[in-house]
Parts: C-alpha cells; structure tokens; sequence
C-alpha cells in the first residue's frame, strides 16, 4: 500500500500563555498514577516543591489515586488533600491545575494533551508523544488555537553532559561514523532495586480495558497501513510499540546531536530480541542497535567519531535517582618535543549528579514562567515519527521469529 502523504502543520500562531512570574509555585495536575508516576515523577515533584505543588490526580484505578495521593507530600502546613479522579475532563478543567502532566497509557497521550490544551494548560506529555501522524496533526491543531503548549519528555537531552557533547560535535571538522546503541536488562529490575517500592493495582474497569484495546488497533491501523506502508502485523506492531517506548530516547537525542539522516539503507528487526538499523548521512553511516535481554545493565550511549577526537554520551537507566550522565573523550594530542609521533588522552566529564527527570522538570518550569523557548515541542517529534516510519519500511521483511508479545510483560514492558 502506497503511504498517505500528510502535509506539515503550519507553526503555532497563537500568543503563548505564561504564568505570572510572580507566582513561583506551578500547581500540577497528574493524568496517570503508575509505575513511571510512582518510581519517578511524584518524589521528584516532592523534592521541586518550591517550583511545583501537586493538586490533583486522575487514574482509572481507584486504588492507585489513593496510593499516589499518600505519597504527596503538601506544599504548605495546612496538609490539603490532593484532590483525585478518574475523569482527566476533571482535571484539565479545575483552576487549581496550571499545568498537566501525561503519564498513562501511550495510546491516551493525544487526546489527554488535547484536552488539556482546550482549557489552555500547558503539558509535559511522557514520550512517545504521539505514534502516528494523524494524531499529532490533531495534537498541532489543538496546540495552535490555544494559549496552553506542549512539552514533551525527552529528559536525556537536558543533562549537561549531553548538551556538552552537542557542542563537542558541532566543532568537529568531520564526522566520519557514529553509533547509537540502547541494550538494556528489564525495566522491573532496575525498578525493584530502586527503594521507591512502587505499587501495581488490578481494579481497572472492563470497559476501559477494552477501550484502550479498541484504539491501539485503530493507532496501530492507521500508523501502519495507512502512513507507513507497511502491512500490520503482530511483529510490526511490536516493533513500533518499542520503537515509540525506548528509542523515542535515542533517536531524538541522535537527532540533536548530529541531525536528521537522509535515509535507512537497511534494517534488521524483531521484538523481543536485539535489532538494528543502518542510518545514512551525508558524508558518513550511523549505526543504531537497540533491544532488550535478561542481563541487568542499562547500556545506552551515542558515539561519534572524526578524525581526531571521539564523543561518546552514556546514560544510565532514570529509574534510579542520580545516576549522572557523563561524557567520554577521547582524542589525539600533540607530539613529544623532537619527535613526530602524537600521543592519546582520554577524559571523562561528569558536570552533574542531577538526574535528567529533574533536569526536564527545571527546564519544563522555565518554559512556563520564564517564557524560554521550548526545545522538544510538537513539531520536533514529528522527526521521531518519520524514523520510525523509516525503518519499520526498510526492515519490514526482516523480522526474526521470537516468542512474540507474550514475551513483552516478562521484559518490564
């Protein structure tokens, strides 16, 4: 099938609401109480209370509002309850929410963000912000008839690491190749050791696990079928859930670094397993390999090499708070006084023990307040979209046999 052809939605015409600078506390609203909510996003709002007070909660769970809700710690000594429900209408509409953030299940990501942004919120909506064109075409549309934006989170590319990488790149004379990797052991292990003791409830409605079911089919149908060109198949389908799950980091930091490629000149997919593909560049081929196994490290950096200096970027997993991101070089240096040879040195630059939620958090703050330009907007994460349309169709006849989706719970997923 011929892909649809979806022509760009023209930048936001609207005047940007911006909080009174005055009022430094940011009053939060959370759509979503699960793990990433539980393990990562309430404490470090705990910890940032002298930027961000938490008012209101929205879960389908029940059980989870209560839970979450116990975990907030309030912004003032009257202890006011977080005020909770299972409407997101609720929460994008009550005036003690300034901004919202987006946390739950992919498939509601563009119509919370929508939602929201009808009654003029900003939001932090959690990557993959959108997993087919036609959603975020429908997401830039709500975007530019309000006073509210959309901020999506891609925490990596605010650690001070990578963004000194960035400029180590921009000065090198001449890329020759580069390598972008995302190898990791299951999410529930890092989870378990991480002391947050997150909590997993069962009371959803049947009705909204069938819905949720009904519009990943439809996302599914028409990201594929429709924008890619590529047939639907349970291993497609797998392969862009993880591609807009744990390469949305990747990709959109290898973006930054070193722009968009021209092209994928091959690919070699399936899920669970490992999978790569082969970017091309102008002047040099970037190789992307990522996938999840059992063994417990969090191996996820980008390389880049030039002639004489290599750049490498290595995160670790954000489920364990203040693990640093650190940049590594390595490069040649001068010769010895009256030879010809050159010698080697090697640094590593750790600028922060600040984990790159936090960092996400304060820059997400000085957008709203301070009117700062937002860096991963919607328009940004249409590039995210494009690569996965890539290389879904450049390795659509690759796939490898696996033990298929029974195998994605297993994994953390």
């Amino acid at each position: 099938m011929t892909p649809q052809i979806l022509n760009d939605v023209p930048e936001h015409p609207q005047p940007s609401a911006r909080i009174d600078s005055s009022e430094k506390i940011l009053r939060v609203g959370i759509i979503g109480c699960g793990e990433v909510a539980q393990v990562s996003h309430i404490p470090i709002f705990n910890f940032l209370r002298h930027k961000y007070r938490i008012t209101y909660l929205c879960d389908i769970s029940e059980d989870a509002l209560t839970h979450c809700s116990q975990m907030i710690i309030p912004g003032d000594l009257t202890g006011t309850c977080v005020a909770t429900t299972t409407n997101a209408k609720d929460l994008c509409a009550s005036e003690s929410v300034d901004v919202v953030l987006i946390c739950n299940a992919d498939e509601y990501h563009v119509e919370h963000g929508i939602l929201a942004l009808e009654h003029d919120k900003w939001c932090l909506i959690e990557k993959p912000l959108a997993l087919c064109f036609a959603d975020l075409d429908a997401l830039i549309k709500a975007e530019n008839n309000s006073k509210g934006r959309v901020f999506v989170g891609t925490m990596r590319r605010f650690a001070p690491a990578f963004l000194e990488a960035v400029q180590e790149v921009g000065g090198m004379d001449k890329i020759l190749y580069a390598r972008v990797r995302s190898i990791i052991g299951p999410n529930s292990n890092f989870i378990e050791q991480s002391g947050t003791f997150p909590k997993y409830f069962t009371d959803i409605p049947s009705a909204c696990i069938e819905e949720r079911k009904e519009k990943a089919r439809a996302i599914n149908h028409q990201a594929l079928e429709k924008e890619f060109g590529v047939e639907a198949t349970d291993a497609a389908i797998r392969q862009l859930r993880i591609l807009g799950s744990l390469n949305t980091h990747d990709l959109s930091a290898m973006r930054e670094i070193i722009g968009m490629p021209k092209t994928v000149l091959a690919a070699s997919l399936g899920f669970p397993g490992i999978y790569t593909a082969l970017f091309e560049y102008d002047r040099f081929a970037v190789t992307f390999e990522s996938g999840i196994n059992s063994v417990p490290i969090f191996d996820a950096n980008i390389e880049i090499y030039s002639e004489d200096k290599i750049v490498k970027v290595q995160f670790d997993t954000p489920y364990i708070k203040g693990l640093p991101v650190t940049m590594a070089i390595r490069e040649k240096v001068g010769d010895r006084t009256g030879t010809s040879s050159f010698g080697y040195q090697e640094r590593i630059v750790r600028r922060t023990y600040e984990d790159p939620y936090t960092l996400e958090f304060l820059e997400f703050y000085d957008c709203v307040v301070n009117g700062k330009e937002i860096k991963t907007g919607t328009h940004d994460a249409r590039n995210d979209l494009e690569l996965y349309r890539m290389i879904l169709k450049a390795g659509e006849h690759t796939y490898k046999k696996n033990d298929g989706a029974g195998q994605m719970g297993k994994l953390g997923l």
